[in-house]
């Protein structure tokens, strides 16, 4: 009778530990491509303190912020300070940024010449066709000396701000996902970190010029954002905290080969 009894309290015991461990709250975070590792292994860790991460991934930069905005997601982690504010004009919302992660340089990409110097007359160059990125693709294009663009344009130059084009280039405007797809046919490509690293490059290695990083850099910063109501949300900023720690910035500069700067140190 007596094992009888402690079996059925084993039993119960085992089902309140059981109960116990999914008792930890579920947080959805979206990120961008499918190269994650930085992100599985803070994961990994918020596990240990039943803090349940779910990372949603997506293959372009616009979704989730729509994602987000709508309640889809609690946090998204894929954009720079000068992307979300851009969002944020042209939508109406206001997401906020709670935590810095990294710096990632823009790369000129090219499958055809191996210095910014080979490129001709005539060359086509694909580069991301929103706002804030097409911007900055056209200033480094400009820091690699092949264009010059209005100065007055500040942040956000277009296509149209382009005052000096001495090689005539052909400056061809595509969604930031297919840059790497369009190097096929086109001399050369501006190419963010993450869709050069999906793309089989090491951007610290394999791009034909990358972006100076100094003290106009800023802007470029990528963050953690959240909706503008959960700016001190407990768990939120936990997860900030476990992400910008020594384990992180160690893995993120072994996964991208220097190609990503942890910005929090």
């Amino acid at each position: 009778m007596k094992k009888g009894l402690l079996a059925l309290l084993s039993i119960i015991f085992i089902g309140v530990l059981a109960a116990c461990g999914n008792d930890g709250e579920t947080v959805r975070l979206g990120v961008v491509g499918e190269n994650n590792e930085v992100w599985e292994n803070v994961r990994d860790r918020l596990a240990e303190e039943d803090i349940i991460l779910e990372l949603v991934s997506f293959s372009d930069y616009q979704t989730p912020n729509v994602a987000l905005a709508d309640g889809d997601i609690e946090l998204n982690a894929f954009q720079t300070v000068i992307f979300l504010e851009d969002f944020n004009t042209d939508t109406g919302n206001d997401l906020t940024p709670i935590g810095d992660t990294t710096l990632n340089p823009l790369g000129i990409y090219s499958e055809q010449v191996e210095d910014v110097a080979d490129i001709q007359e005539g060359d086509t160059i694909v580069i991301p066709n929103d706002a804030s990125n097409e911007g900055r693709a056209l200033i480094l294009l400009q820091s690699a000396g092949l264009i010059e663009v209005a100065p007055e344009a500040g942040n956000y130059p277009l296509v149209d701000d382009v005052t000096a084009n001495p090689l005539n280039l052909n400056l061809v405007t595509v969604a930031g996902n297919q840059t790497a797809r369009s190097l096929t046919d086109a001399a050369a490509g501006v190419i963010n970190v993450g869709m050069a690293v999906d793309a089989g490059f090491i951007p610290s290695q394999d791009a034909i010029f990358l972006e100076p990083v100094d003290e106009e850099s800023e802007p470029y910063t990528n963050a953690i954002v959240v909706r503008s109501e959960d700016v001190d949300n407990d768990v939120y900023q936990r997860i900030v905290e476990v992400y910008q720690t020594d384990e992180t910035a160690e893995l993120i500069r072994e996964t991208t080969q220097n190609s990503s700067i942890p910005v929090w140190e």
